[in-house]
């Protein structure tokens, strides 16, 4: 998606004409539907006002083409600005330009990463050159018309306000300076982006080459699950973008620096698609290789069989299981058996283990005690059961016990749900998880559709799944009778629908298994992974009345585990079981909206529901 494109002539234009800025933001509105902060603004203004100093040169084409705050496919990343051209052979070519109004930043030893005064605090980000870097291989990772149409990527960074000072410059910095380089404040480097730019842009394109790009088919996204196998050889199968990768290496740095003597403790918080899995994986790779003995740890066995079955004829059986393994395996683990653990859907943890959940003290605690570094990946709003104790203030009250030092960290970036961070925070909004400021999808890139019939739902997503990655689920409010009985159906809804759950047979393999998408799955079966495109069936524990969402987690089916014990605890206390239920259920529909990386296709049971998620998608 393109905000604002032009060629230079008409930037230039717009720039000394009218107040470029505002042009900008009524372009954004017109493509996005939402406004921008003043601070967003008033960058646009400064930035844009020296790129129009830098673009002032006869010997750069008028009809280059010029694009402002292109969107990154299937991110929620923008480029602040894209130059389109042909260099001098022909090639069709893209200079990308990171804009930055830092004035000053101090070296980390962290690879590719700077501490600056960022949002009123100094901060750890990457490198300008990097994200540059990261944005043009993103580009060239989704974009078809980039990766096999013979387009040239150039990123470079341009810090207009930052005197060369040897730090943001330094040597440590070389490989992606190299890669993106780096131009600084002053008629001298001005001078040097001229020529950077003229030198891959010889001629212009009338927008040509921009248009491709903004027209290009987005390529299949690349799932973990899809990517293990390179991920274990050590190929750099995902570039961290930003938070990412700042989380990464703070993460490596307190690996290596923890002790007996000095634990640490890291928690990363994120949302869904935010790639929290991604790094959880990346971090098991890298210490492993560094000599450090460590594992990845997951409450939830679906996605381990899915990855051991994707690594299955690379890896022998033992030595999956040497690296990756459940959660209730240390209860009488020697305190600092392990180097570091990585313990991915953290907020899945419980407190007791064992099949009757009676062994062991508590998850979280067990942890903390079995290694030097336990690194804890949480989405609190992903808990889904009322057993699930995962949570950011229990995590430091053990690590406040054990005397470790906690550092804890965010991702915000949004990987799934086509990169829309609109969609989530929608999604919250009118699930009444939480409020947010996006009551509306309007202008959203992601694919969300109503439907009023459960077999046209299914077979819409049936015609998605060309490449077994579309899937149908359901809120667990029908029983399994399949189970026992192969012959019958589960879930019936009218004269048209009916579908079994899934497969027995396929357990934790259900998401992957090439003849599942004739079934429905569940929550227990799809959490921690993704989808291209996911169906979702919302029973009647979540209805919607006079604009009010109302749970019922008693119109679940009886045998789901996700709230066992829930009338034993509202014996105790009505009142608190009754707001914990309620959450498990918002958080359960949550948690099943977000698992399609490019859309979400939805049938509710009950009209009014149908009528309000159609309306307010609209608003």
């Amino acid at each position: 998606m393109l905000v604002y494109q032009a060629d230079k002539r008409q930037f230039l234009r717009d720039h000394d004409d009218r107040d470029i800025d505002d042009v900008i933001h009524a372009c954004f509105i017109e493509a996005t539907g939402r406004r921008v902060a003043k601070a967003e603004m008033r960058s646009w203004r400064e930035s844009l006002g020296f790129m129009a100093r830098v673009l002032r040169d006869e010997g750069i084409p008028d009809d280059t083409g010029l694009a402002v705050e292109y969107h990154v496919p299937q991110s929620s990343k923008r480029i602040d600005m894209t130059l389109t051209g042909y260099g001098e052979d022909g090639t069709k070519t893209a200079v990308i330009v990171e804009l930055k109004q830092w004035e000053e930043a101090k070296r980390s030893s962290k690879d590719a990463i700077v501490v600056t005064y960022l949002a009123q605090a100094h901060r750890e980000v990457v490198h300008p050159s990097y994200q540059a870097w990261s944005y043009a291989s993103l580009i060239e990772g989704f974009n078809e018309a980039v990766y096999e149409g013979g387009i040239r990527l150039r990123p470079c960074a341009y810090l207009h306000n930052y005197p060369r000072d040897g730090v943001i410059d330094a040597e440590h910095y070389a490989d992606y300076i190299e890669k993106a380089p780096l131009f600084l404040k002053g008629e001298q480097e001005r001078a040097l982006l001229r020529e950077f730019i003229k030198r891959h842009v010889h001629r212009g394109d009338s927008r040509a080459v921009l248009y491709e790009i903004a027209d290009g088919r987005i390529r299949p996204s690349k799932a973990l699950a899809d990517s293990l196998v390179g991920l274990l050889k050590g190929k750099p199968e995902f570039v961290l973008i930003d938070g990412q990768k700042t989380v990464y290496e703070t993460c490596l740095a307190a690996a290596r620096s923890a002790s007996t003597t000095r634990p640490r403790v890291v928690i990363i918080e994120g949302g869904p698609g935010t790639g929290k899995t991604v790094v959880a994986i990346n971090l098991l790779v890298a210490l492993t290789a560094q000599g450090l003995l460590g594992k990845y740890v997951s409450k939830n066995a679906a996605p381990r069989r899915v990855y051991e079955a994707k690594v299955t004829g690379n890896m022998r059986r033992s030595k999956f299981e040497s690296l990756f393994g459940g959660s209730g395996a240390y209860i009488d683990e020697k305190c600092d058996a392990f180097d570091f653990l990585v313990v991915d859907e953290a907020h899945r943890l419980n407190e007791k283990s064992g099949l009757y959940g009676n062994l062991g003290d508590n998850q979280v605690k067990e942890l903390i005690a079995a290694a030097k570094c336990t690194i804890f990946f949480l989405d609190e709003d992903q808990r889904v059961t009322l057993s699930d104790i995962g949570s950011k203030a229990l995590i430091c009250q053990f690590a406040a016990e054990k005397g470790a030092e906690v550092e804890v960290l965010n991702l915000a970036s949004q990987f799934r749900c086509a990169g829309s961070d609109g969609y989530l925070a929608w999604l919250d909004h009118i699930l009444d998880v939480k409020e947010t400021a996006n009551p509306t999808l309007e202008g959203d890139s992601f694919d969300f559709q109503v439907f009023d019939d459960p077999a046209e739902m299914h077979a819409a997503i049936e015609a998605k799944n060309g490449q077994n990655k579309a899937r149908v689920v359901a809120g667990y409010c029908w029983p399994w009778t399949s189970k026992r009985d192969p012959s019958a159906f589960d879930i019936e809804i009218g004269e048209t629908y009916r579908r079994r759950w899934n497969l027995d047979q396929d357990g934790s393999l259900w998401i992957i298994a090439p003849n599942s998408i004739n079934e429905v799955g569940c929550i227990h079966t799809c959490q921690g992974l993704e989808v291209d495109y996911v169906g979702v069936i919302i029973g009647p524990d979540l209805v919607v009345r006079d604009d009010c969402i109302r749970t019922d987690a008693t119109a679940r089916d009886r045998h789901d585990k996700s709230i066992k014990g829930l009338k034993a605890w509202m014996r105790r206390d009505a009142e608190e079981a009754a707001s914990a239920a309620d959450l498990i259920v918002k958080n359960t529909y949550r948690t099943l909206m977000t698992r399609g990386m490019k859309g979400c296709y939805v049938y509710s049971t009950d009209a009014e529901t149908r009528e309000y998620f159609r309306a307010i998608s609209k608003r």
